[in-house]
């Protein structure tokens, strides 16, 4: 089942007393001391939705990072905006944040050991990063070193996926996606890897909100706009198996989601599929070249 999705993810109006939004409301930088840097989506997220903000500028001095999670409580019911997301914020009840470190970010499952996340090599073999039935456009998820359209096909931090989480230029993204008794897993993606469900059990029946704290080292972060073609890429439950053969055709749903020529295009027209392993970083390109 596909749904159709809002045009764009912004910033709130409500705020933290510390932080400046730009006209665009994409952009939220703190402007003094380390805190009272809150900041939230200004629509609350549709399943499958992600949120996704890129780290734009860092300051040295501050022990701690960029925050993000969600939150069932309308910003605009919010009397004052608390100074912290923890444990302020989810104190109130109905808040799920998750704290992004420098190394180990991804969640143990029940009965699982806790163990850092291998680096994904030839990240480009998989364009698509596929969390429970929700399917997301790989290529907007990682950040890039270098700008420039097609810099980010020869750029090693985005081929193999080496980016920290919490350098400058990292992107980190926050979704939920419902569960069949009814309610939802929290999902935080760092550089298009998801870190697992975070958070469970979250309230399907209330509008949830992205949370984003600009919190002590982290300065200044954007907002990246995932564009599906105007369409949340939801695989069906009841059919486990268009999961398993995702990429291989027969499904309206697994149609390249942006328009041929479009910038951030990097995956050939809808309907190409490759019979064998995708090609190199270089044949990418010329592929994109002869089109």
């Amino acid at each position: 089942m596909a749904a159709r999705c809002r045009s764009d993810t912004r910033f709130h109006h409500v705020h933290g007393t510390n932080v400046r939004i730009d006209p665009s409301h994409t952009q939220a930088t703190r402007v003094e001391s380390f805190a009272n840097g809150l900041c939230f989506s200004r629509e609350p997220l549709e399943p499958g939705q992600i949120f996704l903000v890129e780290i734009e500028e860092k300051e040295l001095g501050w022990c701690g990072h960029l925050r993000v999670g969600l939150t069932a409580h309308d910003p605009q019911s919010l009397e004052v905006v608390p100074e912290y997301s923890l444990p302020d914020l989810v104190n109130l009840g109905d808040t799920w944040v998750f704290a992004i470190t420098r190394n180990h970010n991804r969640v143990a499952l029940d009965g699982e050991e806790a163990r850092a996340p291998a680096r994904v090599q030839g990240f480009l073999s998989e364009p698509y990063l596929l969390i429970e039935q929700v399917r997301i456009p790989r290529d907007k998820l990682v950040g890039r070193s270098r700008p420039g359209r097609y810099s980010h096909i020869l750029d090693d931090l985005y081929k193999m996926n080496v980016l920290p989480p919490t350098a400058r230029r990292s992107r980190i993204g926050v979704l939920y996606t419902p569960q069949p008794n009814g309610t939802a897993d929290m999902h935080i993606v760092i550089n298009g890897e998801d870190m697992g469900p975070s958070a469970r059990g979250l309230p399907t029946a209330r509008p949830l909100y992205a949370v984003v704290d600009v919190f002590a080292s982290t300065k200044s972060v954007r907002v990246i706009q995932v564009e599906y073609g105007c369409r949340y890429l939801l695989l069906p439950r009841s059919h486990p198996a268009e999961a398993a053969q995702a990429g291989t055709g027969g499904s309206s749903l697994l149609a390249d989601p942006l328009p041929a020529g479009h910038p951030e295009a990097h995956c050939p027209s809808p309907g190409h599929r490759w019979p064998g392993p995708a090609p190199t970083a270089e044949e990418f390109l010329q592929i994109r070249v002869r089109r």
